[in-house]
């Protein structure tokens, strides 16, 4: 049995076998095995060169040759290689010599190779190198088996490890079959950690090695709550955590049943509750967890795992649909938020030395208009179904705000001349997710309905620290004093100008922060649907008073850690059961 400490991004507990993927591009490590054991090693060797060789020459077979003749001609390269007896008599003799596992032995002895290669001026010659890695990673493919398999052909129930995932391929899980997920990469505010929550997967991430100790079909624990991942457990803490699953389901049944309660304190202040979502069918599950809307429709997945950008029937489709399920209530359909670790197939950027700082959100649309006014035709006409609001997402200055409405008001006379139907005075709002933002909020907020504080990139851009970046992960923190700072900021100017204040990043959907944000005057709080219930009773169980003097203390403290840990004690007070 081992365990792993990582970062807890999804509560919850699952047991299950492991499944390995995109493990193909990193290291096998070195793995001893016993002597009686080398025959199947290399047994497993064989039958993984015969199958990376079939599934070569089927490749093979089926380009053309025209367009496939440079293809068929690497394929042929390959092919050589696969079929060299020196090779994998090397291979042999390396497992029997070091008795070592068959991946490591291919891993090794190719590897060993490409250095070689790589070593050679020739620049023809060094080149090859990558056809080695190639050739290592689909002999492991075969020797990994069914650790590889199509995640849309699961039939099974698994846990998923990976190096790291992104948020499109974590959107694609099956939640029938994905029952937790772990990673060596990824923060809790990472893309991918965000959709896992939203799915209501157990998931840690920021195991820095896990994918070089696990094995495909190992039984695995994944525990969401503490961020632990205990590989291969004993009888004995599979029993403790079987108990410790049931307790909390206990927990969340017992939490589902202030579904229709209203969230307010105890001495009767009102807070809203809104849902995240990144899916139309989603909503319904924020309905069931109790919220009161949508606080952030994150559009950009409908742009995600297809092959074409969809179009205006599409986006309004996935637009009515939402409002047509809290029907009067608020519904904020946030722009589409492009960039940095999410693409779309035909927009895909060019390589960017600095993505999260580069061409994304609200400064990609202004430069594809096309695909921007494609969004606001359809939101607009979505907009006469109920009370929809549209928000621009990473506004940075007022230059960027005025030139987004102003494509706006184009759409809106746009519908006006094809005597389309729209909301004519719905709101129009902006995240704060800059530094920028948060210290001229005074001024955009005369150009804006509303105001979403968007915790996420709010400290990952105020604290210079990656938040997808598990070298630093421990750097992140949105209790930092100078994020506060800029929280209390951003809410003080949004009071002035009597505009409406959200909270939609994940700080929100944490309960040890909700004392905090009621404390600095937030009463709108935008989340992920599982954590509805966990933040209510927070609220359900607090006076402003209570919130008032847990704030002021905070404020006057210094240290990150110091703030954490006095949260994370008060809200352990009240929700003991969660932490």
């Amino acid at each position: 049995m081992e365990i792993k400490k990582g970062i807890a991004v999804s509560p919850g507990v699952s047991i299950g076998k492991c499944l390995i993927i995109d493990s193909e591009d990193y290291r096998i490590p070195r793995r001893q095995i016993e002597p009686s054991q080398r025959m199947v090693e290399i047994q497993r060797v064989r039958n993984a060169f015969r199958d990376a060789i079939q599934e070569l020459t089927e490749l093979e077979a089926a380009q053309d040759d025209t367009g496939g003749g440079r293809i068929k001609d690497i394929f042929a390269v390959h092919l050589r290689f696969l079929r060299d007896r020196t090779l994998r008599r090397k291979i042999k003799e390396a497992v029997q010599a070091e008795s070592i596992s068959a991946e490591y032995a291919v891993s090794s002895v190719l590897r060993e190779i490409a250095s070689h290669f790589t070593n050679v001026k020739d620049t023809y010659i060094s080149e090859r190198a990558a056809d080695i890695y190639d050739i290592e990673r689909r002999v492991l493919k075969q020797l990994l088996g069914t650790k590889r398999e199509d995640l849309g052909s699961l039939r099974e129930e698994v846990i998923v490890v990976a190096r790291e995932l992104s948020p499109t391929q974590t959107a694609g899980f099956n939640k029938a079959f994905v029952k937790g997920i772990a990673s060596d990469a990824g923060g809790r505010t990472s893309h991918a950690a965000i959709v896992a929550r939203s799915l209501g997967i157990p998931a840690v991430v920021a195991l820095e090695d896990l994918t070089e100790i696990v094995r495909g079909g190992d039984t695995v624990i994944i525990d969401g709550n503490r961020g632990l991942v205990i590989i291969n457990p004993d009888d004995a803490t599979v029993e403790q955590y079987e108990a410790y699953s049931a307790e909390f389901a206990a927990l969340g049944h017992k939490l589902d049943s202030i579904r229709e309660k209203p969230a307010v304190t105890r001495d009767g202040v009102k807070v809203m509750l809104l849902g995240n979502i990144e899916f139309p069918n989603e909503a319904t599950a924020v309905l069931e967890k109790g919220g009161d809307g949508i606080g952030l429709y994150r559009t950009e997945f409908l742009y995600l795992n297809r092959p074409t950008e969809p179009t205006e029937e599409e986006h309004y489709r996935a637009y009515a649909q939402t409002v047509g399920v809290f029907k009067e209530r608020p519904v904020v359909i946030r722009t589409v938020d492009l960039g940095a670790d999410k693409y779309t197939q035909s927009k895909r950027f060019a390589p960017e030395p600095n993505p999260f700082l580069g061409l994304r959100s609200i400064r990609f649309c202004l430069q594809n208009l096309g695909m921007f006014k494609t969004q606001l035709r359809a939101i607009l006409r979505a907009s006469v179904l109920g009370q929809v609001k549209i928000m621009f997402p990473l506004v940075s200055n007022l230059q960027e705000l005025m030139q987004a409405k102003m494509i706006l008001h184009d759409v809106m006379e746009d519908l006006d001349e094809e005597s389309i139907p729209y909301q004519r005075d719905l709101d129009v709002g902006i995240m704060v997710e800059t530094p920028s933002a948060a210290l001229t909020a005074s001024s955009l907020a005369r150009e804006s309905d509303f105001f979403s504080i968007g915790t996420n990139d709010l400290t990952q851009y105020t604290l210079a620290v990656d938040r997808g970046n598990e070298l630093v992960s421990t750097l992140y923190s949105s209790a930092d004093p100078a994020v506060l700072r800029l929280i209390r900021t951003v809410m003080q100017d949004a009071y002035k100008a009597q505009i409406d204040l959200s909270v939609c990043g994940e700080m929100a959907s944490e309960p040890e922060y909700v004392m905090l944000l009621l404390g600095l005057g937030v009463r709108t709080l935008s989340l992920s649907a599982p954590m509805i219930p966990e933040v209510k009773q927070v609220i359900l169980s607090v006076t402003m008073e209570d919130c008032n003097i847990l704030t002021r203390k905070v404020l006057g403290m210094n240290s990150e850690r110091q703030i954490s840990n006095y949260l994370r004690n008060a809200a352990r007070k009240i929700l003991p059961a969660a932490f």
